[in-house]
């Protein structure tokens, strides 16, 4: 039988959770426009007012927000409550510019604690359970979002962060850890270390958690084998709150969305065009019962598809797919769109690991490609002429996926630098040469 947190709000019915919505909505663009002046103005300049809103129905009337207009208004311009009732403060990572600051009210902690619970009881976590959060804590939402789940669920919770691989393993093995909460970049670095510590055979997980950057299907599988657990999604983003907007459940075939804390729409990136479920497109976000910062109509920038298919575990909640890639950091090679995720499940399917790093370069004005991958130990031990066969078929595989061809570059092992927080996949050197 399937374990809820919150089984009211996670198996409700499509209507009541529509009626929750309005009612919702309508509090929170009344709030919104009365408290946070960038946001009144970005109303007006529109023409809508908050009684033009009457519900769900409505959405589409709001104008959107992006990270643009977050920037622009740093450090206080979206803050929408007193200071004084203000908490807490978490950042963005800065992967894709400068920092943004979100703002938490004790309720908006408490509501972003609920919703990562959700996460850890639909991966089997219960209060029996040890978790091991090794994400990065501070201003970084990955580490306290999780520890506040954990506590939640009333799981024993180590606060490991990120780093000293060496300790968190020597954690892992003394203090039987069950569920693992990192990136996922990060697990198969740990993994691949618990392999050559020799210790694999005394580590007792049976789950882990990943987030905060984009992992293929064949990456989840990768880490099953390697750890003997099951990998389930998480997804959040700062601006919204931080991980636990939505999250996998035990049948692992997209991400069930908290529709009672955010409300997500697809678009067409290039019109804003709300797309139907099913349809791909860029992932919006309405936050409605966040006080200090709530974002009405936020672009991720995230490209993904909405579905409302029937769950075997029962959860009524949407369900948005794994990303499939960024409409904003979207590589873009000779007029092709390329997405790192597309190139990693090559990677993967042909044998690799996960220690692979994209160098975009701009040469005779002409874009090139450089798919830099680590050969693994076995590999490593190959014929030269087993190797460049092995160079050969990635890039007729490559060339097959992405339509344009990538040069390849086999690497000794260990000779891509390791990621204990967010993986740095790709490095464009066309920047600074525009």
């Amino acid at each position: 039988m399937p374990n809820y947190y919150q089984e009211k709000w996670e198996t409700m019915s499509r209507d009541e959770m529509r009626a929750y919505q309005d009612k919702t909505l309508v509090q929170q663009v009344k709030h919104v426009y009365g408290n946070a002046p960038y946001y009144r103005a970005l109303m007006d300049k529109k023409g809508v007012a908050p009684g033009d809103v009457k519900g769900t129905e409505d959405l589409h009337k709001l104008p959107f927000i992006s990270k643009d207009d977050l920037r622009e208004t740093y450090p206080y311009g979206m803050l929408a409550a007193p200071l004084s009732d203000c908490v807490r403060i978490q950042s963005t990572s800065g992967t894709t510019g400068k920092r943004v600051i979100a703002y938490y009210t004790q309720s908006d902690v408490d509501l972003w604690d609920e919703c990562c619970a959700r996460a850890i009881v639909a991966a089997g976590g219960t209060k029996e359970d040890v978790v091991h959060v090794a994400y990065g804590y501070g201003l970084f939402t990955g580490g306290p979002g999780l520890n506040g789940g954990s506590h939640k669920v009333g799981s024993l919770t180590l606060p490991m962060s990120s780093g000293n691989t060496e300790r968190q393993i020597q954690f892992l093995v003394d203090l039987k850890a069950t569920i693992l909460c990192c990136t996922p970049s990060y697990a198969a670095f740990l993994a691949e270390s618990i392999h050559e510590m020799g210790v694999r055979d005394q580590i007792t997980l049976k789950a882990g958690i990943f987030g905060a950057e984009a992992w293929s299907e064949e990456m989840r599988r990768h880490i099953e084998e390697r750890l003997g657990i099951h990998a389930y999604d998480i997804y959040g983003l700062t601006e919204t709150s931080g991980p636990g907007v939505s999250f996998e459940c035990e049948e692992q075939t997209g991400m069930h969305v908290n529709e009672d804390h955010f409300i997500p729409e697809i678009i067409d990136p290039k019109t804003g065009q709300v797309l139907p479920d099913g349809e791909r497109g860029e992932l919006v976000f309405t936050s409605i019962t966040k006080k200090a910062f709530p974002l009405l109509r936020y672009r991720t920038r995230d490209i993904c598809v909405l579905s409302r298919k029937t769950c075997s575990c029962g959860r009524t909640l949407v369900k948005m797919a794994k990303p499939m890639g960024r409409s904003d950091d979207m590589l873009i090679i000779r007029g092709v769109n390329v997405f790192p995720s597309q190139i990693e499940t090559v990677l993967l399917g042909c044998g690799f690991e996960a220690n692979y790093q994209l160098v975009v370069d701009r040469v005779n004005f002409t874009d090139t490609l450089e798919v830099k991958v680590e050969l693994t130990p076995e590999m490593f031990s190959d014929t030269v002429r087993k190797i460049e066969g092995r160079e050969r078929e990635v890039t007729d595989k490559l060339k097959s996926m992405l339509g344009i061809t990538a040069k390849v570059t086999l690497a000794a092992p260990k000779s891509i630098t390791r990621s204990e927080g967010k993986a740095v996949r790709v490095i464009d050197n066309r920047e600074s040469k525009i």
